[in-house]
């Protein structure tokens, strides 16, 4: 797995989109154990909290420590600094292993033995994350320069599976087909440009050039954004949901 957030890990925190209360609620009602709970990759801890109102003990693991420092504090989160690949967590604990915009960065192979280790039969699987975000017409183009073309080379190759909307991400376990989500935000301008500083393809260009690719599109943002204070932002849901079956 690699680490390409502890740098601007309390930007990480402050931009970040979260993820819609309905997707909650309907985890809710397809989980059938609330004992404990495994946020994988967990970041500054968004779903972490949002698991804390419902799992007895939640377990969140990052490699990056400065992710870790700046996560959300809860008597029943337990943080640590854990690769998904190989923890120190006991065979079949978990009701729910989630990882939430991180699985494009793991060896699928070995991130998912770990989850069958760790997993009790019949528990959960969730991948979920976010795709590129959309304001408007005007707008979009913009943003879509700027992904592709200005820093379209700096992505990390992994990056292709969020573009395919994790679709074609190995998965294997028992599939089930789940709902469409909203995940939707009103946001000022500052706060697009303080997400778009969180892309690890921004802070790839930053260190190979030393200047900030936002410079080259601040301008036409800001004249096509006008005069409105806020802005719907939209981000489409990426979600895949399985079942850990185990051999008898």
């Amino acid at each position: 797995m690699k680490d390409n957030f502890s740098i601007q890990s309390d930007k990480y925190a402050r931009y970040r989109p979260a993820y819609p209360a309905a997707f909650f609620e309907y985890l809710q009602t397809i989980i059938t154990g609330f004992d404990n709970a495994w946020d994988c990759g967990t970041g500054n801890g968004q779903v972490a909290e949002k698991l804390a109102r419902f799992f007895k003990a939640v377990y969140a693991t990052d490699i990056s420590q400065k992710q870790l420092d700046n996560a959300i504090q809860l008597p029943n989160i337990y943080y640590s600094l854990q690769p998904a690949e190989q923890t120190n967590f006991k065979e079949n604990f978990f009701d729910l292993v989630i990882v939430a915009q991180a699985v494009h960065w793991f060896n699928f192979e070995k991130f998912y033995a770990e989850v069958n280790r760790t997993a009790k039969n019949n528990a959960w699987i969730v991948i979920l994350g976010y795709g590129m975000l959309s304001i408007s017409p005007g707008l979009d183009t913009i943003l879509d320069r700027f992904y592709h073309d200005i820093v379209g080379e700096y992505w990390d190759k992994e990056r292709k599976y969020v573009d395919e909307h994790y679709q074609t991400i190995p998965f294997t376990f028992e599939e089930i087909k789940t709902p469409v989500f909203r995940n939707d935000y009103e946001w000022a301008l500052d706060h697009v440009t303080g997400y778009l500083e969180t892309w690890s393809a921004v802070n790839h260009y930053k260190k190979q050039n030393g200047t900030n690719p936002l410079d080259l599109i601040y301008n036409d943002l800001k004249a096509e954004w006008g005069e409105t204070d806020k802005k719907i932002v939209r981000f489409p849901l990426l979600l895949r949901i399985g079942r850990i079956k185990k051999d008898d």
